[in-house]
């Protein structure tokens, strides 16, 4: 079964989804006029909550939904993911991750635009949003098999079990350090229960609690992680800029993957930084079509500022910590366990601690919040009456994540954010002009008001 898992992956990740993602975010680049670097600034201004409004329809700010989204994407994708990007493409690999990060604040800006611009609700009659609602309302009821395909990924892509399975491990070896198999197989169950019981805490009471912890935990995690990795990489400032020529001479040469595949490690860039900051995948819109907001194209300007939070900033100082304390050409290890070398390495003593503090805090932070994904899709194919049912399923699969292997749980994953893709990228395409016309008219508006 794990080699069907992972034969499956390997051939979803191939031209199709990379011309998709890749290449419908280019055209999303271009056609919003470069918007993630004219409008940056912007967007981070009106984070301050200046537009809230309680009266809007919605559950959560847009400052919540942001960091709920945040809470999903930096998480392990950060530190074990770029480890597996590096460990498998080579330190080119990074700048495929900044390149698709870059057209992935594009694709944001879309898919949470029309996540407010086309809400529904559900069988509850509570306001929704998100890829099969935008589907639903925007592209008609013909197109409502790809609101089913989305749904039916989404209940099994977006289970918590890379983020148990890397807790689990890093636990293990720092904390732990069993000496058998045995023992390991017994704390792996150990830690899963405990890791399932924390989280029921948290998501059995919804959207508001998952979005107030969240509020909570990602400043908190992002400061730790970012100074951490600040300690590492001012030791060995000097070779910084060696680095960096590094990455962009080697991702065009690609001669640390496959003989000098460059097609091979721009997948494998692509396919990282979509499991990191999720871009094109449809996760974000679901909880960005929750913010009170009545302005579709202020969503989609905060919502953009994930991927560059996720990748550019987060993604990129894991990648210096690992490459410069030289453990990604000497380790065997992969995943979590190699970013762990690294820290022990450039923090001896204490580096393995922080990085324990901060992957608590990123597994448990994305476990909280892929739950409410997980339960919208439920909802959305079984009714809002039904959907509670799928956070016992959850639970239990992050026991089953702790103890099966890193290969087949980044496979299963992998596989089901491209099956994904596939409805929430067609639909916005499909709607583009859209966004494009609502931008235009929202830009005049603003421009007139401040006049």
């Amino acid at each position: 079964m794990g080699e069907i898992i992972v034969g499956f992956s390997n051939w979803i990740w191939g031209a199709p989804i990379l011309i998709l993602l890749l290449g419908g975010g280019s055209y999303f680049f271009i056609h919003s006029g470069f918007i993630p670097f004219r409008k940056l600034g912007y967007a981070m201004r009106v984070l301050n909550g200046k537009y809230d409004s309680d009266l809007a329809p919605g559950q959560i700010t847009s400052k919540q939904a942001l960091y709920s989204a945040i809470a999903s994407t930096v998480g392990l994708g950060n530190i074990s993911g770029v480890a597996i990007a590096l460990n498998m493409g080579g330190p080119g690999a990074i700048f495929w991750m900044w390149v698709a990060a870059f057209v992935g604040m594009a694709t944001k800006f879309y898919t949470c635009s029309l996540a407010i611009m086309y809400r529904g609700e559900d069988s509850a009659g509570v306001i929704q949003g998100g890829p099969m609602y935008v589907i639903d309302r925007g592209m008609g009821k013909k197109w409502k098999f790809l609101s089913y395909i989305f749904c039916i990924a989404g209940v099994i892509g977006l289970l918590a079990i890379f983020q148990a399975n890397q807790l689990t491990a890093v636990l293990q070896a720092v904390l732990i350090q069993p000496e058998t198999m045995e023992e390991t197989m017994r704390n792996r169950w150990i830690i899963g229960f405990v890791m399932m019981g924390l989280t029921a805490i948290v998501i059995l009471g919804g959207i508001q609690r998952i979005a107030a912890v969240a509020s909570k935990m990602v400043p908190f995690m992002v400061v730790v992680y970012f100074s951490t990795v600040l300690i590492i990489v001012f030791q060995y400032y000097e070779a910084v800029p060696e680095m960096i020529q590094l990455i962009f001479v080697d991702a065009f040469t690609g001669t640390a993957v496959m003989g000098g595949a460059v097609g091979a490690m721009i997948i494998i860039g692509a396919r990282r930084a979509a499991f990191s900051n999720e871009a094109g995948i449809g996760t974000a819109p679901m909880v960005h079509g929750q913010s009170k907001n009545l302005e579709p194209i202020r969503e989609g300007l905060i919502a953009m500022l994930g991927p560059f939070i996720d990748t550019i900033i987060v993604c990129t100082l894991t990648a210096l910590a690992i490459l410069l304390t030289g453990v990604w050409g000497t380790s065997e290890n992969d995943g979590v366990k190699l970013t762990l070398d690294a820290f022990e390495k450039g923090i001896p003593y204490i580096g393995k601690y922080l990085l324990l503090i901060s992957v608590l805090v990123f597994a448990l932070s994305t476990m909280f919040t892929y739950s409410y994904y997980g339960h919208k899709c439920m909802g959305y194919l079984f009714g809002a009456d039904k959907a509670n049912y799928y956070n016992y399923f959850y639970l239990g699969t992050i026991v089953v994540g702790a103890v099966v292997s890193l290969d087949v749980v980044v496979s299963l994953v992998d596989g089901m954010y491209a099956v994904m893709a596939f409805p929430n990228m067609i639909a916005a395409l499909y709607l583009s002009s859209k966004v494009k016309a609502a931008t235009k008219d929202y830009f005049a508006r603003m421009k007139q008001a401040e006049t």
